[in-house]
C-alpha cells in the first residue's frame, strides 16, 4: 500500500490531489532536468505533492531507472529550490523511489504499448487510481505523433480515472498549424482534458494583476479610457539566441514571446472583471480582449511595429557577437530578435488607449514589466515644474526579477514653495513577505494540472485568436510589401531607434526599466 509521504510531516499541506502518476515525454531534454522535475521535487518537499505519486519519463534514450535518478538528482541539485542532500538525503531517497523510466521512439507504437503496460502494473503495486498527466515537454514537431500514439494504444480515457495532457509551447507555427494541432489533440482528448502551458502564468506577480485589480476598490474604478493615458508591456533579455539558434531562427521574437507571453500579459490587463475565479469564466473575459484586440494588417503594419536585430556588443562588461555570426544561423538572416508593436482594443473599456508592447533579446537587462500610465490633471494647478515636464503618475507591476509593485505620484518637497517630486511607493515579494527563493512558475501550474485547475492555461480559442492578430504582422515581416524595416542594434543597448520613434510620434516615451 501505498504510504502518507513522510516529506509532509510537519509542513504546510495545500489542497488533496489525487493519486498521479506524471508521464514526461521528452524526460532526457533540457527542460525536463532545469524545470519540471526539480520543481516536482521542491513540491514534495513542502508537502505538495499528491501523497501518492510518481514521474515516469518516456525517451529514446536506452537508461535504466537507476541511470534516470542519478541524472536527476544531478539536475535537482543544480535547478531545485531545496538540496537533494538535506537531512541526511531522507528527502531525496523518499523522492527517488517513484522516479522512472521507460525507453522508446515517439513513432514507435509498440513503446506506447510497453508504457501503458508500466503504468498499470505501477498503479498496482502502489495500490493506487491510474491517474495520468502526461506532459510533452518533447519538440513540437513530434506532438502529433505522440498524441495519435497515446490514442492507438488507448492510454487517452479511462473509467474511474482520469487523463490529462499539458503540451507546451509553441502551439503550432501560425493560426493555420495550430487549428491542425488543436484538431488533432481534440480527436484524442476532450477539450477539458487539455492544458496548454504557458509557464509566465504561473508567475506571482502575473496572478497577482488579477488580485490588485478587483480586490482592491481604489483601482478597478479608474483602470479605463478615462483616466489611462497607454500601457506598456516588456519583456526583454540580455541572452542572445546561443543554444537554440535553429529553433530560433524559424520562430523569431514574435513567435516566441509576443504570440503568447506578451498577449497573456495584455489579456489579463485588459480584460473585464469575471463572473468568479473558474476557469471558464476567467478564459472567456480573456478571449473577449483578443477579440477585441484591432488588427494590424497591410500598411498599417508598417506604422504600427518595429523589428530590429541585434549586432556585436557589449552585455556585462562582455563582448558578445551579433546575431548573424552565431554559428547555426545563416549570415543574411533577416529573423527579428527584437519587435515593438501598438495596438489598441476596441470596446468600452479601452477605446482609443494604445498598447505599447516590446521585446528583445540583448537588451542591457532581464525586465518582464507591465506599467500603467495615467493621465495627466485636467488642470496643471502647480505648472509644469523646473524640469518642464509633469511626471504622471505610473503603476507598474514588475513580472520578474524581483517581483512586485510600485506606484508613482506627485510630492511637495519639505521647505518654502510648492516645489515638487515625483516619489515612488514599492512594495516587493521579498522583503514583504520574507520570501528569499520564491517558488518557480512551473511548480504552480505542475500543481494545477494535477488538481484539474485549468484557470492559468490557455484554451483551445484563446491560442488560435492570438495566432489571429499575428500573423498579418509575420505575413508583412516574412515578404510583404509593408514591412518595416529589419532594423540593428548594438547589444546592450535598448533597441533600435525606430522603437523610440514609435512612442515620440504619440508624445511617449518608453520607461526606464
Amino acid at each position: 500500500m501505498f504510504t502518507e509521504n513522510p516529506l509532509r510531516d510537519g509542513l504546510r499541506v495545500g489542497r488533496t490531489l489525487d493519486p498521479t502518476s506524471v508521464v514526461i515525454f521528452g524526460a532526457t531534454g533540457d527542460l525536463t532536468a532545469r524545470k519540471l522535475v526539480p520543481a516536482l521535487f521542491s513540491q514534495a518537499v513542502e508537502g505538495e505533492l499528491p501523497p501518492a505519486f510518481n514521474i515516469v519519463g518516456y525517451a529514446r534514450r536506452d537508461w535504466s531507472h537507476e541511470r534516470f535518478r542519478d541524472w536527476l538528482y544531478q539536475s535537482i541539485k543544480e535547478n531545485s529550490r531545496y538540496d537533494p542532500d538535506a537531512d541526511g538525503r531522507h528527502v531525496w531517497e523518499n523522492f527517488a523511489q517513484h522516479l522512472y523510466y521507460v525507453q522508446g521512439n515517439f513513432n514507435e507504437a509498440e513503446g506506447y504499448c510497453r508504457l501503458d503496460r508500466f503504468l498499470r502494473d505501477l498503479a498496482e503495486e502502489w495500490q493506487m487510481p491510474d491517474n495520468r498527466l502526461y506532459y510533452l515537454a518533447a519538440p513540437p514537431s513530434w506532438f502529433d505523433d505522440i498524441i495519435l500514439n497515446i490514442d492507438a494504444a488507448n492510454m487517452a480515457h479511462q473509467e474511474g480515472v482520469w487523463r490529462r495532457i499539458v503540451i507546451e509551447k509553441p502551439f503550432g507555427h501560425d493560426l493555420d498549424s495550430a487549428h491542425a494541432l488543436n484538431d488533432t489533440v481534440n480527436s484524442v482528448f476532450d477539450e477539458e482534458q487539455v492544458y496548454r502551458i504557458d509557464h509566465y502564468l504561473g508567475k506571482e506577480t502575473v496572478q497577482n494583476i488579477l488580485v490588485v485589480r478587483f480586490a482592491n476598490t481604489i483601482f478597478e474604478p479608474i483602470w479605463n479610457r478615462r483616466y489611462v493615458d497607454h500601457v506598456q508591456i516588456s519583456v526583454v533579455e540580455p541572452s542572445g539566441a546561443e543554444d537554440r539558434e535553429e529553433f530560433y531562427d524559424e520562430a523569431g521574437v514574435i513567435r516566441d514571446i509576443v504570440q503568447n507571453h506578451l498577449l497573456q500579459l495584455l489579456t489579463l490587463i485588459a480584460m473585464e472583471p469575471p463572473v468568479a475565479y473558474e476557469a471558464g469564466a476567467i478564459r472567456d473575459e480573456k478571449v473577449k480582449v483578443l477579440r477585441a484586440a484591432r488588427p494590424i494588417e497591410g500598411a498599417q503594419v508598417a506604422a504600427q511595429t518595429v523589428r530590429g536585430q541585434y549586432t556585436a556588443g557589449t552585455i556585462n562588461g562582455e563582448r558578445v557577437p551579433g546575431y548573424t555570426e552565431l554559428e547555426g544561423i545563416p549570415r543574411d538572416s533577416d529573423t527579428a530578435t527584437y519587435a515593438a508593436i501598438k495596438w489598441y482594443v476596441d470596446n468600452w473599456r479601452w477605446q482609443g488607449v494604445p498598447f505599447y508592447l516590446r521585446s528583445g533579446k540583448r537588451l542591457p537587462t532581464r525586465v518582464t514589466e507591465v506599467s500603467i500610465h495615467f493621465k495627466e490633471p485636467p488642470h496643471l494647478l502647480f505648472g509644469q515644474g523646473k524640469d518642464g515636464h509633469l511626471h504622471t503618475n505610473v503603476l507598474a507591476l514588475r513580472i520578474q526579477p524581483d517581483e512586485g509593485i510600485s506606484l508613482r505620484f506627485e510630492s511637495k518637497l519639505p521647505g518654502q514653495g510648492l516645489e515638487r517630486r515625483a516619489v515612488t511607493m514599492d512594495f516587493r515579494y521579498g522583503t514583504a513577505f520574507g520570501v528569499v527563493n520564491p517558488p518557480d512558475a512551473y511548480e504552480r501550474l505542475l500543481l494545477d494540472a494535477i488538481a484539474g485547475d485549468a484557470t492559468l492555461f490557455a484554451r483551445r480559442d484563446e491560442i488560435e485568436w492570438a495566432w489571429r492578430l499575428v500573423d498579418p504582422i509575420l505575413a508583412e515581416w516574412e515578404g510583404g510589401e509593408h514591412a518595416p524595416p529589419l532594423e540593428t542594434y548594438e547589444a546592450g543597448t535598448w533597441g533600435p531607434a525606430g522603437a523610440d520613434a514609435l512612442l515620440k510620434r504619440d508624445g511617449r516615451r518608453w520607461r526606464r526599466l
